[in-house]
């Protein structure tokens, strides 16, 4: 599946509503028929909260199609070490 990024909603360090609105534009837009929450280290929790506070309160015609895990390898600025990241991909569906 090519990735568009139209429909994709990175997430970081905003309120976690924030990103619920950015979704919800997304689904009332009817742009694309999938939305793609992705987030790393810290921030997964905000992406599971994102999906189901956007599931359960505001469009609750939107179910998971898939959910995604993995580690990644990435350069420490500060030390030059490589360091793993988790991170997630939810893909969510009207």
């Amino acid at each position: 599946m090519a990735e568009r990024n139209d429909n994709i909603v990175l997430i970081g360090r905003k309120p976690v509503m924030s990103y619920v609105l950015a979704c919800m534009t997304l689904v009332q837009g009817n742009q694309s028929p999938e939305i793609i929450i992705k987030a790393r280290g810290r921030a997964i929790c905000s992406a599971v909260d994102t999906a189901q506070i956007l599931m359960n309160k505001f469009a609750k015609d939107v179910e998971v199609k898939d959910i995604q895990i993995d580690t990644e390898e990435v350069k420490n600025r500060e030390t030059g070490q490589n360091t793993n990241v988790s991170s997630i991909t939810i893909i969510l569906k009207k």
